[in-house]
Order: structure tokens, then C-alpha cells, then sequence
């Protein structure tokens, strides 16, 4: 059969009508909360906007609860009548782990953006579009075909870029979105392209019919092929912030309301991962010598680009401490791409690394940002040394930054961060990149320059004062509570994870598909 005959077969093919309501519940129950929340604004009066945030958070959870159903097994949805084998959705193993994620990291960021809402932020539309992007990215790891996974990914990026530039008046907050926006826009419109190549070599758009279709691919459509396949990583990659797509990070967390720029962080790299690991796992296996070199390199230039970066920041500017962890999730974006890499390399499941590291930062990072939120209410300019002496005031805060930064460096006792850079180290010593090893070994070092000058400054006496003086007790301000009780679930988190690792190892250990 033609490409040409192929495609109009696979356009021709109806689709079963019958719909999965269970299956689609979590990214449906995200969606439907957005629209009602929308609708809301316009008649809750402006002293009560605070219980749209309440309502944002109770969808949320509601999103969060519904996948516990979904573990007795795979359920598929969207099904095509000739192929009912081959599903536009279906809620798998690693479908339901990443909307975990994605929907445990919107729930948290929620928590700490009521506050913002309540003095800075316009609450409808905050609420909507941070519900929306959620919705996108709830969908996204359950797609199987592609058209799917490009709708999923920009209803996911889309809210993002009106997020990031929500902070009306604020120039940075307006450059920041621009640079965002146009930068997507370029790679989603590279990927596409890519999309539209493939397409024409195999004559479907489901990922398990183009893995099949690319073992046989005519020899004239052999480059196309390849080109095809290279373009459509270009896009998942921006998402992922790998270099050389990365440019767009720092600007965007700092120019972006801190709930945002932890959400990006998180949330939206997940997005990334999950669209990244679909296409090159199930899809593009007959090309693994294609992806597999690129992701490595990728993976290399970005955990090296992002480390050094981190390092140079000054502890002293500006929303340095925004920077850091902006540059932080770089360098960990390249330690989450080494177990994709293996997989082109070794006939072992190496994607279970992935989503243990990426789990594992969800939480440690999210702890992070939201005692960067509490900090920057009493220090607006968020610097580094505005950390200097925090054990004084907020001794409880102070030990969990410190203990989430050891996370992040892989340091006991964040065991659980330990553990997770040993089991992406071991997937790529497994498949044999050995190369890849040492240069994130080299970057583990680097790393533990930054995360250790911040936690040492946690506990040194503050500014002004003499080391081990005493004196007045520290003026110490009212935090949010909703704040407060989002560091206490991430920290609870991590330290549980930390004495139980394999609560997340385990998915290292499985095959996710």
C-alpha cells in the first residue's frame, strides 16, 4: 500500500463513538473546572474572589483522585472501528504516573497562588488558565497518536505564555511572555513540520502504526523519514528546556509570578519529558540511531550548560535565587534526558529512570520554590543573600530549604535525590554510554558547589549581626498558611521518599508500557 492510499484509509476510518468516561477523567474534570471557574468570575463579586481559588484547588484534587480507579489495569479510548487496537488515548502504566505529576505539582502550585491572587494577580483569569494549561498537560502522556499529542501540548503551553506575562504593568513579566511565546511558537512550528514529514513516509498519525510503517520505509522516502523524525524532537525538546533550547528559562521564571515559574519548572517540563519519551519509544524505535546520539548529546550540553550557569550566579543580584533554581532545572532537565538517551542504546526499559528522577524532583523542586514564595514576601528582590541567617527567623523553614537543596544535590540525607542520580548513572552505564557517566558524574561535583554555598548561608549568623552573638530576637512575619502548607506536604514528601526510596525507585525497575 501507497503512503498516499495509506493516508486516505487511515482519514477514511471511523472512529468509535463509544467513549471511556473513566479513562478521560482527569484531564475532563481539570477542563471542566476551567470553564466553570470562567464562568463564575463574571458574577462573584471582587471581595469574594478568593473562593474561586478554593474551587481551583478542589477540581484539582478531585483530578487527582479520580486516577485511583484507573490502576486495575490499561484502558483505551478514541479507538479507530477497522484498528481497534490502535487508540487516539489510552490510560496506561506511565499515563497514569505522569498525570500524577502533573496534576500533584498544579494541586501544590494552587496552594501556594492563593495568596498571589488574593494581592496581585487577577484571580479569574489566573485560576482559568493555570486549570486549563493543567487540563493540556493531563492529556498529553495519555495521547497516542500525534495530532493528539500536538493538541495536548498546546493547550498546555498556551495558558503558560498568558501566566507568565499575567502581572499587569510589570515590564519584565511582558518580556518575559513575548520571549516565551515567540520561542514556542518557532519550535512548535518546526515541529510540525517534522509531524508532516512523517506523516507522508508512513500514512498514519497513531504511534503504534508509525513504528511499524518506519521498520519498511521505501529507500527514496529514507531521508524524509529522518528529517521527519528530527524536527518533531525539536519540539519537545524546547519544552524540556534542553540546550540549545533553553534560552528562554531564566527570563521566563524571573518575569513570571514565583507559582508560575515553579509550575514551569515541574509541570511543564513534564509535558516535555512525556512527549519526548511517547514519540522516541513508541513511535521512532526503527529510528534509535537518529534520537538516541541527539538525545545524548543534548542531555550532556544541558546538565554542563546548566550547572556552570548556576554557579556564575551572584549571590548578591537581583532575583538571584529565582536564577539559580531557573539554571537548577536546566542542569537537572539533562540528568532526566540520559535514561531517554540509553533506551536507544541497550534493549533494557530505561524510561522507568526517568520518571523515577523526574518524581522525584517534582517534589523537591516545588518544596523549593514555595520557600522562595514565603522569603520573597519580606524580601522582594529575592537575592541569595537574602537567605543569610533564615535559621535565625524561621528556624522549621530553614532545615527543610536546606534539606531540599541537599535533595537537589544528591547529598544525604536526601536520600531519595542520592538514589535517583544512581539509577539514571547506572541506565546510562547500563547501555553502554559511558562517556555520557562521566560528564554527569563531573556535573554532580559542580552542582554541589551552589546547593551547598546556599544551604551553608541558610544557617549563618544574619547580616550585621557577629557570628554566635546574641541579642534581640529576629522580627519574624505572619506567613500565608496555604504557603506554609505547601512546604509542609513537600517536605513531608521528600523526607518519606528519602527513608523509602523504592516508593519511586520502583518505576525504575518496571517496564512503563
Amino acid at each position: 500500500m501507497t503512503s498516499l492510499a495509506a493516508a486516505t484509509h487511515v482519514l477514511s476510518a471511523p472512529v468509535v463513538q463509544s467513549v471511556d468516561w473513566l479513562a478521560i477523567a482527569p484531564p475532563t474534570i481539570a477542563a471542566v473546572a476551567a470553564l466553570v471557574i470562567l464562568v463564575a468570575d463574571l458574577f462573584v463579586p471582587e471581595r469574594n474572589k478568593a473562593f474561586l481559588g478554593y474551587a481551583a484547588i478542589a477540581g484539582l484534587a478531585a483530578a487527582v483522585l479520580s486516577l485511583a480507579p484507573l490502576r486495575k489495569g490499561d484502558r483505551s479510548t478514541f479507538c479507530l472501528t477497522t484498528a481497534p487496537d490502535h487508540c487516539s488515548y489510552t490510560a496506561d502504566h506511565f499515563a497514569l504516573v505522569i498525570q500524577f505529576l502533573v496534576l500533584g505539582g498544579a494541586l501544590l502550585t494552587a496552594l501556594m497562588s492563593v495568596t498571589e491572587t488574593k494581592d496581585r494577580l487577577p484571580a479569574g483569569e489566573y485560576w482559568f488558565l493555570l486549570l486549563s494549561s493543567a487540563a493540556g498537560a493531563a492529556l498529553l502522556p495519555a495521547s497516542r497518536d500525534l495530532v493528539t499529542l500536538v493538541v495536548a501540548l498546546e493547550v498546555a503551553s498556551l495558558p503558560a505564555f498568558a501566566l507568565v506575562g499575567l502581572r499587569r504593568g510589570n515590564r519584565m513579566s511582558s518580556e518575559a511572555a513575548l520571549k516565551f511565546f515567540l520561542s514556542s511558537v518557532t519550535a512548535t512550528a518546526v515541529m510540525l513540520l517534522g509531524v508532516s514529514f512523517v506523516y507522508a513516509t508512513t500514512g498514519s498519525l497513531h504511534l503504534t502504526r508509525i513504528a511499524t510503517r518506519l521498520d519498511d520505509v521505501p529507500a527514496q522516502l529514507e531521508t524524509l523519514a529522518q528529517v521527519g523524525v528530527a524536527l518533531t524532537l525539536v519540539g519537545f525538546a524546547f519544552k524540556t528546556a534542553a540546550v540549545p533550547f533553553h534560552f528562554w528559562v531564566p527570563d521566563s521564571y524571573v518575569g513570571a509570578p514565583l507559582p508560575v515559574a515553579a509550575y514551569l519548572s515541574v509541570v511543564g517540563k513534564a509535558v516535555g519529558f512525556s512527549g519526548l519519551i511517547l514519540v522516541t519509544v513508541i513511535a521512532f524505535p526503527a529510528y534509535a540511531d537518529v534520537w538516541g546520539p541527539a538525545i545524548a548529546v543534548f542531555a550532556a550540553l544541558t546538565m554542563t550548560v546548566g550547572n556552570v550557569a548556576a554557579v556564575r550566579q551572584s549571590a548578591t543580584r537581583a532575583w538571584s535565587a529565582v536564577r539559580l533554581l531557573a539554571w537548577s532545572s536546566v542542569a537537572q532537565a539533562g540528568y532526566i534526558l540520559v535514561p531517554i538517551a540509553a533506551a536507544a542504546y541497550s534493549s533494557d526499559d530505561q524510561i522507568g529512570s526517568t520518571v523515577a528522577y523526574a518524581l522525584m524532583y517534582a517534589v523537591v523542586n516545588l518544596g523549593a520554590f514555595a520557600v522562595v514564595a514565603l522569603v520573597a514576601r519580606t524580601s522582594p528582590l529575592n537575592r541569595i543573600a537574602d537567605y543569610r541567617g533564615l535559621y535565625a527567623t524561621r528556624p522549621v523553614t530553614a532545615v527543610v530549604m536546606g534539606f531540599f537543596l541537599l535533595c537537589l544535590a544528591g547529598l544525604p540525607p536526601g536520600i531519595i535525590g542520592l538514589f535517583a542520580k544512581v539509577t539514571v548513572f547506572s541506565a546510562a552505564v547500563d547501555a553502554g554510554l559511558g562517556w555520557l557517566a562521566v560528564i554527569m558524574a563531573v556535573n554532580v561535583v559542580i552542582a554541589l558547589y551552589y546547593y551547598l554555598q546556599w544551604t551553608a548561608l541558610l544557617f549563618r549568623a544574619p547580616e550585621g549581626a557577629a557570628e554566635g552573638a546574641s541579642g534581640e530576637p529576629a522580627v519574624r512575619h505572619r506567613a500565608p498558611a496555604l504557603v506554609m502548607a505547601t512546604i509542609a506536604v513537600t517536605a513531608v514528601a521528600s523526607v518519606l521518599l528519602s527513608g523509602w526510596p523504592q516508593l519511586v525507585l520502583r518505576f525504575a525497575a518496571v517496564s512503563l508500557f
